[in-house]
């Protein structure tokens, strides 16, 4: 019951902090962040306890709860944790816990209204994470939505509804192809086996002729949120217009949502279609990122730059993905937990700065070094770690997913690598624009206070522990990882009989004439 516990706290402590803001605005967020840190002290508890399973164990699911929940449906409340699962659930918990200092003396207004849908939405990331049941995975997609719009929409800056309905339109619409995909696969599995669930397990074994129609579904809900281009368009607006635990929960946390889909449900699902899919994810990854790493270059509002970076960031992560070796896996999972830390910390910055001067347009900027030296070093070390400085996470990150892409697909890794030059101009760009050269403005502001400089240091030890030490997350995910891939290799040669049937699925370089 540990996964159930995790989301009844997070949700609860959200409820209560709104219902106590009435009473005393302080203890609403003292309750909101100790629902959090509790929430960290089980996951820890869980990891120490079970870190040599996830070395050793052929299972790796080191908490899993289910119970019966629709059951005329075949649908039941089924939660479970692997490594993967774990990592992923750990920055949940971590970037919201650094998202509530952040707005600590940010949001003023409806309180206790923006920390519950603050820890709703954590709900929904944090399900969306542990879901086995694929309806209760749709449910938590959709749960985590409707808070970010009101974040956004209520909170956020100037053209808040513009951004928040955009936003809402990009992501529902890829929920509901999303939807419509589970319910297809559903009705198949149900009438090729007679058992009809939406329990992950057994989808699996799902043998579908229409495989690749409707892994598209799947494909463009996650497509959207990871985000890939041309679905990127609703990222930019959202993540300008958002407060900033709005940012950093969106970048941090809601986009790995689209790479924790691909991984978990279109591999094994759907492990034929994606290798046709695999040219193409390539083609998509590369224009992320140079389209990202230029876009970013070009814009003069500080926050909507770092926003472009995560589409140029990502792109490495999809093509680590559809590389299909557990090098470029592992390396595609560090790149996730990399620029949620690394980005989110930007955007803590940005928040920071604009609380200060009133402004994120940087051709007013320049020469804030000397009225804010701590802020100045702590920015350029987290550009550092977004340009890829090695012995930092977010290097050994693309290192493995350029390592990994190259042993199948040389020229798609070379291709690929010259977005580090890219990379590497637009994070010396900040720096230049905001903090070196001539003073513009005589601003008279604070430096970083103390629980700021706490906040980011946490997140400057994730990236420099996970930089010199990979290993802690490479062990942790590498059983989850490698069951993925032997369940892709197993469904694979469930499903070649029905997939020789349709010429849709056969494999690249197969003829009609050979079978």
């Amino acid at each position: 019951m540990m996964l159930a516990y995790l989301l009844i706290i997070t949700f609860v402590s959200g409820l209560l902090s709104w219902l106590v803001s009435r009473l005393s605005v302080t203890a609403c967020r003292l309750i909101s962040l100790a629902g959090l840190i509790i929430d960290a002290v089980l996951l820890v508890f869980l990891w120490v306890n079970h870190y040599s399973q996830l070395l050793t164990s052929e299972n790796t699911w080191i908490a899993q709860v289910q119970i019966s929940w629709i059951t005329p449906f075949g649908i039941s409340f089924h939660l479970a944790m692997d490594g993967l699962s774990l990592l992923l659930m750990a920055l949940t918990i971590l970037l919201g816990i650094t998202s509530i200092v952040a707005s600590w003396n940010e949001v003023k207004q409806r309180v206790g209204a923006f920390h519950f849908t603050l820890l709703a939405a954590i709900t929904g990331i944090m399900g969306v994470f542990t879901s086995l049941d694929l309806f209760l995975f749709y449910f938590f997609w959709e749960l985590m939505l409707v808070p970010m719009f009101f974040i956004i929409s209520i909170w956020g800056h100037e053209n808040k509804i513009y951004a928040a309905v955009k936003f809402f339109i990009f992501t529902q619409a890829g929920g509901l192809l999303m939807l419509v995909s589970i319910i297809a696969l559903y009705f198949i599995h149900g009438h090729s086996t007679g058992n009809f669930t939406f329990d992950y397990s057994e989808l699996i074994k799902t043998p579908c002729a229409g495989a690749f129609i409707i892994m598209l579904g799947f494909f463009i809900a996650f497509a959207v949120k990871l985000p890939v281009v041309p679905l990127h368009v609703w990222l930019p607006d959202a993540h300008t217009e958002a407060p900033t635990a709005g940012s950093v929960i969106l970048a941090g946390l809601l986009l790995k949502t689209g790479a924790y889909g691909i991984i978990r449900f279109i591999l094994p699902l759907f492990s034929a279609a994606a290798k046709m899919l695999a040219p193409a994810a390539f083609v998509l990854a590369i224009i992320g990122i140079f389209y990202g790493a230029l876009a970013a270059f070009a814009q003069k509002d500080l926050k909507r730059l770092v926003a472009y970076t995560s589409i140029s960031h990502l792109g490495f992560v999809l093509l680590g993905i559809f590389a299909g070796n557990e090098t470029a896996l592992q390396g595609a999972v560090i790149i996730t937990l990399a620029h949620g830390l690394s980005t989110g910390a930007l955007f803590i910055i940005i928040g920071a700065l604009q609380q200060r001067i009133h402004t994120r347009d940087m051709t007013v900027m320049g020469g804030l070094w000397q009225t804010l030296p701590r802020m100045g070093g702590v920015t350029m070390f987290f550009a550092l770690a977004s340009l890829g400085l090695p012995g930092l996470a977010n290097f050994i990150g693309e290192f493995l997913v350029l390592a990994g892409t190259f042993k199948v697909y040389p020229w798609v890794a070379a291709i690929a690598a010259l977005g580090f030059i890219f990379s590497a101009v637009y994070s010396l760009w900040i720096i230049y624009r905001v903090f070196q050269g001539p003073l513009e403005h005589p601003w008279k502001v604070p430096d970083l206070r103390a629980f700021e400089m706490i906040n980011l240091g946490i997140m400057m030890v994730g990236i420099i522990w996970i930089g010199i030490f990979p290993q802690t997350v490479i062990n942790t995910a590498k059983t989850a990882l490698n069951r993925i891939q032997s369940t892709v290799k197993s469904t694979e040669k469930i499903k070649t009989i029905d997939e020789e049937n349709n010429k849709l699925f056969l494999e690249p370089g197969i003829k009609n004439d050979d079978r």
